[in-house]
């Protein structure tokens, strides 16, 4: 008699742990086991946990005793081998704990644990035959009770501890839902359509009819619903969208009064976001002899690079280049990752790209709910060769399950939105898209009119490719970019509020010929600090070393750290005067005073406040393309990648703010931005005009913006950079300790710099306090690490990690909380 194996597998859990766990597996599983495909595994005393099998062994754990695995969740795998060795490559580079990359690859619903929150889906319909279990019905019942229930609590009532199958059947059945999706920001798409009411007969309807024809006070009336039933017979939809109707000239007020009556019926209904633009489908542009010149060039780049870089100014016709790339991808079966810095991007560019590729198309990104995010994973994992073929998204979406992906294109390269911030893993979703092409051996393209310092070197020294699109599409012009001089007019006390003279009549004479304005201050709320003129006394933030920024919408003072907010002061807490003075302007405060200067213009804002939902930000955007706005403030959302046809002037109004941050980036920041908002100004037949408020006429930065010199700017920046041990030529890798006594945190920072210099020497800066000391009642101490180009990073990142777990080893340091920043953007 054989004896009985025995088998272990490694799983990954998706908590803050740099290690994989092994669990014992019980003989009647052990034909089910597969590499990639969730289970449900106990962790800790009481607590059960969804993680992945990354392994499958006989090796015995000789640390611990190893649990047994709980229950199989899948019948296949939802992540691949290349998308593992993914996760491992950005868990060592990033220096993050691997349970952190699951977390931020796998959609919510993949990761059911026990404190999981399920709720009622809002769709569900007891009056439906869902064909449940027993469990899932006393589930459900308990639901509809309790409202909300966490997994722990579910296992309590149905008697068994193992629920997650049970609840997956329930999410897949759309009975319930998790509340991380139901917290979601997203909204569905909704429209608003017309359809007869369904209680009337054919001989009602023509009663109704007669009753309207009789009234010619009711001709409205009978001419909007003649016009609902022509459309029906024409369409042969039984519902019509009222866009339509009021696009034939019926006034909302006739199908109100129709709807009152009992006539019609009006309902919103889901739409999908492409359903509109998927029906015009249309042949691809042709490319102007510049586009299709770089396009050849781009060919043969990728016949020796793996990454080339397209440096074509605004307005070059970028996308059209793109739309020819991806289509010959999907000629060859491949799938195509388009990278967007934003979200709000992929609004216009979804629009611009479905007219070619319709449903081959999905949009990835964290705005959309976890149904959503999960059907686009197992597409991609599938490799469906009809749907979502093409993957537009922000960077998460380079941790989709791609099977043959040929093609990577990283639109707006230089963005620092590209790079991750908090929580871990700290990834640069540009440079770790370069790692993922090679598992399947794409091609990238990345594409910016203001290349990243870094990129354009690397296409110096032919490490990239390198293709260049010197003029805008269609013959139009670069525009004249112009200064105002904020010291003279200030001077000569000429300024109207923030604006200068010469600022407010470009905005006048644009206005009367009936052009858009955008105005660019990279600054939110109202006034960005409130002073008192007799001792210089602002009132800060409680929990954080900085001021507070007054909004004036709310009428309240808030942090734009942790978003503490207290009401306005009325006296100085230092030494009771009234006399507080507002200093600074920001995108509120220009609002205000542009409806005083052009009391007839329509002036919207484009900020972190106004787009707090995704359709907002559509909205803002739909109605200043259909120019219903006149001028549009905003802050950095404005510069990215937007075409607008009949912006004809652009405003940057505090220049001097971008270039005195304390950054070694600040210069490049500062041309990026400029150059990039000045790009969307003259789109067709004009020369668009650009005017850029500063102190400073002379400094060289805005001199290279004016000249639209970006070449003379990267021959003057990159000198400084080699100079004092920057990017490109050195790597940056920034710690940053937390706690909340700054003398715990002097010593313990001051200990963990020495013992760094033992290894590193003279490469490690700091301990020192950054600009702002405290965030969130925690004060932080910066560590800095400037590393040779050419040393192994392996081995750098090998000894840090030694370091960071020897400083852990120290009781006393255990409250010391540590943020490991990898190429900080």
């Amino acid at each position: 008699m054989t004896e009985r194996k025995t088998f272990f597998v490694d799983v990954i859990l998706p908590i803050p742990i740099h290690q994989e766990f092994t669990y014992r597996v019980p003989h009647d599983m052990i034909n089910y086991l597969q590499k990639g495909i969730r289970v449900v595994v106990p962790f800790g005393k009481s607590k059960l946990v969804t993680g992945i099998i990354t392994r499958i062994h006989e090796e015995v754990p000789t640390q611990y005793t190893a649990k047994y695995l709980e229950h199989i969740l899948d019948e296949h795998p939802i992540i691949t081998g290349n998308q593992y060795a993914f996760w491992k490559w950005i868990a060592s580079y990033y220096l993050a704990p691997i349970g952190d990359v699951m977390n931020a690859a796998l959609p919510a619903n993949f990761k059911l644990a026990s404190e999981t929150k399920v709720v009622i889906h809002p769709d569900f319909d007891p009056s439906k035959n869902y064909y449940l279990t027993e469990r899932e019905s006393e589930i459900v019942d308990s639901l509809e009770i309790r409202e909300e229930l966490t997994l722990k609590e579910i296992a309590e009532i149905v008697g068994i501890k193992t629920i997650q199958p049970i609840i997956k059947s329930l999410i897949d059945k759309r009975i319930v839902i998790t509340t991380e999706e139901l917290n979601d920001k997203f909204n569905a798409k909704t429209e608003t359509y017309c359809a007869i009411n369904p209680v009337f007969s054919e001989e009602d309807l023509n009663a109704v009819i007669s009753s309207l024809e009789a009234s010619s006070a009711k001709a409205k009336q009978l001419e909007a619903l003649l016009t609902l039933l022509q459309e029906i017979h024409a369409t042969n939809e039984q519902y019509i969208p009222k866009k339509v109707l009021i696009s034939k000239g019926i006034s909302a007020s006739s199908l109100a009064t129709l709807e009152k009556n009992g006539f019609i019926v009006q309902e919103k209904l889901v739409v999908s976001r492409l359903s509109e633009l998927t029906d015009e489908q249309s042949e691809m542009k042709p490319l102007s002899e510049a586009q299709d010149k770089a396009l050849q060039e781009i060919r043969a780049s990728f016949e020796k690079h793996s990454v080339s870089l397209l440096h074509g100014v605004t307005g070059s016709g970028k996308t059209e280049i793109y739309v020819q790339l991806i289509q010959e991808q999907l000629d060859l079966g491949n799938q195509v990752l388009f990278l967007l810095p934003e979200i709000a991007l992929t609004t216009q560019l979804i629009q611009r790209l479905s007219k070619y590729f319709g449903d081959q198309i999905g949009v990835y990104h964290s705005k959309f709910n976890q149904n959503e995010r999960v059907e686009i994973w197992n597409n991609v994992l599938e490799n469906n060769p009809s749907k979502f073929r093409l993957i537009v998204g922000a960077r998460s979406s380079i941790f989709l399950p791609f099977k043959q992906l040929g093609l990577i294109i990283v639109d707006e390269e230089h963005e620092s939105t590209f790079k991750q911030y908090d929580p871990s893993p700290r990834y640069n979703a540009r440079d770790s898209s370069m790692v993922l092409a090679k598992f399947f051996n794409a091609k990238v393209l990345l594409g910016s009119a203001t290349p990243a310092m870094e990129s354009y070197y690397n296409a110096q020294i032919g490490k990239y490719g390198y293709i260049e699109l010197n003029h805008r599409f269609g013959g139009v012009q670069m525009p004249e970019i112009l200064c105002a001089d904020l010291r003279r007019e200030r001077k000569n006390k000429s300024m109207q509020s923030d604006f200068t003279n010469y600022l407010v009549d470009e905005m006048r004479t644009a206005l009367n010929n009936k052009e858009q304005i955008i105005l660019f201050q990279n600054r939110r709320g109202y006034t960005p600090l409130w002073m008192c003129e007799i001792c210089n006394w602002a009132p800060r933030c409680v929990n954080c070393d900085v001021s507070l920024t007054y909004h004036k919408q709310t009428n309240m003072l808030k942090c734009h750290y942790c978003s503490h907010v207290t009401p306005p002061v009325g006296s100085c807490s230092a030494c009771g005067s009234n006399r507080i003075k507002m200093i600074g302007f920001g995108t509120e405060k220009i609002e205000d005073d542009l409806a005083i200067i052009f009391p007839d213009a329509i002036v919207k804002r484009l900020d972190y406040d106004t787009t707090r939902s995704k359709n907002a930000y559509e909205t803002i955007l739909n109605d200043f393309d259909s120019q219903k706005i006149d001028i549009l403030i905003g802050t950095q959302m404005v510069t990215k990648g937007l075409d607008f046809d009949n912006v004809s002037l652009v405003g940057i109004l505090d220049a001097d703010m971008l270039l005195n941050q304390s950054d070694f980036r600040a210069f490049e920041r500062s041309f990026q931005l400029m150059s990039q908002v000045s790009g969307r100004a003259g789109r067709k037949q004009k020369r668009g005009k650009v005017i850029i408020q500063t102190g400073d006429v002379d400094n060289w930065v805005i001199q290279k913006v004016h000249e639209h010199d970006y070449k003379g700017f990267f021959n003057a920046e990159i000198l400084e950079r080699k100079n004092y041990f920057y990017p490109p030529f050195y790597k940056i890798i920034q710690i940053t300790l937390k706690h909340k006594d700054p003398i715990v945190l002097d010593g313990s920072s001051m200990h963990f710099a020495q013992e760094l210099r033992t290894a590193f020497k003279e490469r490690v800066l700091g301990p020192e306090y950054p600009i702002v000391r405290r965030i969130q009642n925690l004060y932080l101490k910066r560590i800095t690490l400037k590393i040779e180009k050419d040393v192994s990073d392996g081995k750098i990142k090998e000894r840090l990690q030694e370091f960071i777990d020897k400083f852990y080893s120290v009781p006393s340091n255990k409250s010391i909380r540590m943020v490991v920043d990898v190429d900080p953007a």
